[in-house]
């Protein structure tokens, strides 16, 4: 078992948001794998629509920068977040956007995309989860920000029936990939902190 710290928040800050709820069952069930979870919401940081002008005038907000250190801070990060049109939330692609515009300060040490492993997450009320979108995410993360992703993610589908009163995943097929996920980014997270 390794201690990893996980960064775990959700592409959404709605009222009764069933992505939210599935970013508090994550926290639950990480310690069971050797996670030490922090939840946090984006709605403790909020940030513009990105701007370059805004950027170039007066630099990244300073909510960007606070979770741009948060990030680097971990050793794992979780993102949980809704579908909308087969992508992101918008949310969510403009908080990134805005925390990979953040330069370290001087003798500072920052790296919120490239030095904690990532993992996907997401449910939908539809029967495929939120699998496009977490598509959508991961291609973002890679190929835009230098991302490791560990392969396993959680779509859990039909979000109204998922959970129990307690919170807690229903189905055995989500709870496995669960499983599944959690495992594999607190090893590799794990892996990479000692290699450190």
């Amino acid at each position: 078992m390794t201690d990893s710290s996980i960064l775990i928040f959700s592409g959404s800050i709605r009222k009764g948001s069933t992505n939210t709820r599935l970013a508090k069952a994550i926290a639950v069930a990480l310690p069971l794998y050797g996670g030490r979870p922090n939840l946090v919401s984006l709605r403790d940081f909020p940030m513009p629509i990105y701007d370059g002008d805004l950027e170039a005038e007066s630099g990244p907000p300073e909510a960007a920068r606070k979770l741009a250190r948060l990030m680097s801070d971990h050793d794992g990060i979780i993102i949980v977040s809704p579908e909308y049109n087969a992508g992101p939330t918008p949310l969510l692609k403009n908080t990134l956007d805005w925390v990979s515009r953040v330069k370290p300060g001087e003798g500072e040490k920052l790296s919120p995309f490239k030095g904690p492993v990532f993992a996907l997450a997401g449910t939908s009320p539809g029967a495929i989860g939120t699998l496009r979108a977490m598509t959508a995410t991961r291609t973002m993360l890679q190929l835009g920000y230098g991302t490791l992703i560990v392969p396993e993610q959680l779509a859990v589908p039909q979000s109204g029936q998922a959970f129990d009163e307690d919170g807690a995943l229903i189905a055995d097929r989500p709870r496995l990939m669960m499983q599944n996920m959690l495992t594999s980014l607190v090893h590799k997270a794990g892996a990479l902190k000692e290699k450190t």
